[in-house]
């Protein structure tokens, strides 16, 4: 369950030097925030920041900048960032559905890590891999699409596959069970409990495609057999 409401969260995240507090101001110029300009990858519901913070820690050669909608969330990760310095590291507290308001070409991935299941047909829309939001992602990744979602949600997982094959993206890889595939992973804090909990976690990870080659069949013909 997430946080909500923590008494002064909005006042104490704008203090960390790690928040990025107009983004909107940053739109086409992100690169300027960052000593390098390297690649800049996305987390779209970045939660409490244990997969962000991992991976800036582990590929100093990418700028990453994760995104959050609740205050209270946000605050717990930069209170993870006190006497941390990553320079590759921003955050921003924003809701997905204006995310091409923030950004414009110039992401390179995109991480979408056990993102809301929105289980109700009525509430499609709302999934960060549904059409309306992988339009939106056209308008801020660079010309070639890159986007790697991990869930625990079954249902969100088939979905999802449809949703980015339709879209004609092209599946690069696929883990049926990532923590008994040998694929690098960096956990978040929800797929902790999770993995505790004995549920297997679903990856894949996409770009746009090409052309379509029987590597597609073979890898949705791996989900069907399970």
């Amino acid at each position: 369950m997430r946080l909500k409401n923590i008494k002064g969260a909005k006042e104490k995240i704008s203090q960390s030097p790690y928040i990025i507090k107009n983004p909107e101001e940053y739109k086409g110029k992100y690169r300027t925030l960052f000593k390098k300009t390297n690649p800049i990858h996305l987390e779209i519901g970045m939660g409490k920041g244990d997969f962000i913070i991992g991976m800036a820690k582990k590929h100093p050669n990418i700028n990453f900048i994760g995104v959050e909608k609740f205050d209270s969330v946000l605050l717990r990760a930069t209170q993870k960032l006190e006497n941390i310095e990553l320079p590759n590291l921003k955050l921003i507290r924003f809701d997905a559905t204006e995310i091409e308001n923030v950004f414009d070409h110039e992401i390179d991935t995109i991480y979408l890590n056990f993102s809301d299941p929105w289980p109700k047909n009525r509430h499609e829309d709302r999934r960060l891999t549904s059409t309306k939001f992988l339009k939106r992602y056209d308008k801020i990744l660079k010309n070639t699409k890159h986007i790697i979602q991990k869930t625990d949600n079954r249902h969100l997982f088939e979905y999802s596959l449809k949703s980015f094959t339709d879209y004609e993206y092209k599946i690069e890889n696929i883990s049926l069970n990532l923590h008994e595939d040998n694929i690098e992973n960096v956990e978040t804090e929800y797929e902790k409990k999770f993995v505790q909990l004995g549920y297997p976690i679903y990856m894949v990870e996409v770009k746009n495609r090409q052309n379509f080659t029987c590597k597609q069949n073979v890898l949705l013909g791996k989900l069907n057999k399970i």
